[in-house]
Formats: C-alpha cells, structure tokens, sequence
C-alpha cells in the first residue's frame, strides 16, 4: 500500500500518538477545513504552523478566535478520513514534538497508509475492544503487541488477522479522544509502525 505523502506539509515532524486536546469541525469545503480547539491550544498556534488532525499532519493557514484554518489536497481527502468529515464532528488534534516532549507513545508521521472501517465494538469491563476491518494488503505491517496509530491514537494491536485487527481502549483514552463519539461503519485513519515500512525496504534490497 502507498503511504501518503502530505503535499501541504513543509519539512519532517513527528507526533507521539498521545492526544491531549479535542477539536471540532466548525465548517469545511472541497479544500478547507476549519477547526474550533481549546484556547490553551489556540495560543500554540501560528500561520504555517504544523497540527496532527486525526493523525493527519496538515499546516494551520488561519487563525481566527477560537478556530484555525487547514487546507487539504483532493490527494489527501481520497486517502483520509477528511472527506468523511462534517459540520460538528469531534476530531483529535495533536502538536508535532518538540525537543522538550515527553515521548510516551511511539513515532509518528502523521504519513496515513490507509482506512480501516470500524466492524465491532465489545466492552470489557470499563474498556473497550474495538475491531477494525483492513484491506489485506496491509497487514503485513502490523503485529501483535505492535504499535499503531488510529486517528493518530498511539495504540496497541491485541489481535491481527488477514483482513482485521483489534485494539483495546482503556477509559481515559476512550473520553479524551473522538474514540466515545464512534459508531459501527466508522472510518479512520490508519498509520502502520515506521519500523515495519523500513524493514519491508530493507528486505528487499
């Protein structure tokens, strides 16, 4: 499977996959998206400044109050979730690291590899296992006890199978991200471990 390159990116940053604030989707259009986020995050924020929308490292184009302003191109809103997005949805939203980071999830690029559609969600107690269908091309690049990103959620596999995989959410994550807003059918973002991709190349030298 190709990995997205993020034409609308200058530069290489890298996300941690712990996501600590929560946007929502003010207004979008075939090329914008603008984005209401906390003002603690606001004041982070700058014109061409770098943000992991969903596990989409896009660039902030405009600020305004309470909201900023990303452009996406036809190319990332046919391999994203962007194009799913509407008016009022809850999207995760995460800064690119800084040399001060604590680096408690694992790295990531904010490059999306895919979708996967969510296909079961099971409660375990005050958990939640949420199963995700895959094209079969792409498990090739995840393992058990594996990192993954989901909607740039720095996650955990549990299970993998041929056209499938599973991750649990402990409580916290479940309401501080998107993840308590998802429903059955659901699309997401997909980010496989940058270890497999090199790996994978490696092999085939």
């Amino acid at each position: 499977m190709e990995i997205l390159k993020n034409p609308e990116v200058i530069g290489v940053f890298m996300f941690t996959g712990i996501i600590n604030h929560l946007g929502k989707i003010k207004n979008k259009s075939e090329s914008k998206l603008r984005v209401v986020c906390p003002k603690d995050l606001i004041n982070k924020l700058s014109t061409g400044a770098s943000i992991a929308v969903d596990g989409i490292c896009l660039t902030v184009v405009s600020l305004r109050g309470d909201s900023f302003e990303i452009d996406f191109m036809p190319e990332t809103a046919r391999r994203t979730n962007i194009r799913y997005l509407k008016t009022n949805d809850i999207v995760n939203l995460e800064l690119p690291v800084t040399p001060n980071t604590f680096l408690a999830g694992h790295i990531i690029q904010g490059h999306i590899d895919g979708l996967a559609k969510l296909i079961g969600v099971k409660q375990q107690g005050k958990s939640h296992i949420l199963k995700f269908s895959i094209p079969d091309e792409f498990s090739k690049y995840i393992v058990e006890k594996g990192s993954i990103a989901v909607n740039g959620i720095s996650l955990t596999v549990i299970n993998i199978g041929k056209s499938f995989f599973t991750v649990g959410i402990i409580p916290h994550t479940w309401d501080k991200t998107m993840l308590h807003k998802i429903k059955l059918g659901y699309y997401v973002n997909i980010e496989a471990d940058i270890l497999a991709k090199y790996l994978e190349k490696l092999t085939k030298l």
